[in-house]
């Protein structure tokens, strides 16, 4: 009886022995997962230059015939790096010290476009040479690229503070770095990206229906890069992948395959 009670209490002590560790192991993964997101917070500035960096390569240049300087959406640069905050803190500084413009597009209000100021200065000049509104613009770039980080304009600060007249001011919006927001107030604006929109909405779209199509609506990111672009996809795919990412219009799903993007309910597409 003391051997068979003996025995039991034996098995009990192993047992719980043996949840002991495996609790112990959840609990060390569970850390370790947690230290390792961590470590992808508190990006720094060379980190965020280097992501737009790498983002500039995917822009299609000779798409606008070398026209347009390279676009950046904002949030691309999430589907890069986790902490949000840490990334428009860092935009935002790169923007003070006039190394980068960012511009409102219009057709979403949470759309910012992100282009360094010196790219964004050549494409102007190279548009402007030979017209009469050459030296407005040239006045109007002088006051913008040092240190200022408006992304709108309103009449007192352009007559006021930047000196310019109604006239001035016309012209701008004519060679198309001003666009009219409402009466009195303008938008910065990236001259004829009128066409940069039209192609980015057509190729987001398609790419979006390209996962909601696959089976279950998800599909491997590899898989997805590895596609052949259809007529609506004018840029890389990679370019419209980091988009549909950054703007969580797809969910990532971290697979032994590689990354799962899982199309979003709810989209408007």
């Amino acid at each position: 009886m003391r051997k068979q009670l003996n025995k039991k209490v034996a098995v009990f002590k192993s047992r719980m022995n043996r949840k002991r560790a495996l609790i112990a192991d959840t609990f060390c993964l569970t850390k370790r997962r947690r230290c390792a997101a961590d470590s992808v917070t508190g990006e720094s500035q060379a980190d965020i230059r280097s992501s737009l960096q790498y983002l500039v390569t995917l822009f299609s240049r000779k798409l606008f015939n070398d026209s347009l300087p390279p676009v950046v959406l904002k949030h691309q640069l999430y589907s890069l790096h986790n902490d949000k905050t840490s990334v428009d803190k860092q935009v935002n500084e790169l923007r003070e010290t006039g190394e980068l413009l960012m511009f409102q597009l219009g057709f979403d209000s949470e759309a910012f476009a992100l282009v360094f100021a010196e790219d964004f200065r050549a494409k102007v000049l190279q548009g402007e040479a030979g017209r009469g509104t050459l030296g407005t613009v040239e006045k109007f770039l002088a006051k913008l690229i040092p240190s200022c980080s408006d992304l709108s304009f309103n009449k007192e600060k352009m007559l006021k503070e930047f000196l310019f007249t109604d006239s001035e001011i016309t012209q701008l919006v004519k060679s198309g770095v001003l666009t009219v927001r409402d009466a009195g107030s303008w938008w910065l604006s990236i001259p004829n990206s009128g066409k940069f929109i039209k192609y980015f909405i057509k190729g987001r779209k398609a790419v979006l229906g390209m996962v909601k199509k696959s089976k279950y609506g998800e599909i491997l990111q590899t898989e997805l890069e590895g596609r052949r672009t259809t007529s609506q996809v004018k840029f890389q795919m990679k370019y419209h992948i980091h988009d549909i990412i950054g703007a969580e219009l797809v969910e990532c799903i971290q697979t032994t395959s590689g990354t799962l993007l899982r199309y979003v309910d709810g989209n408007v597409n």
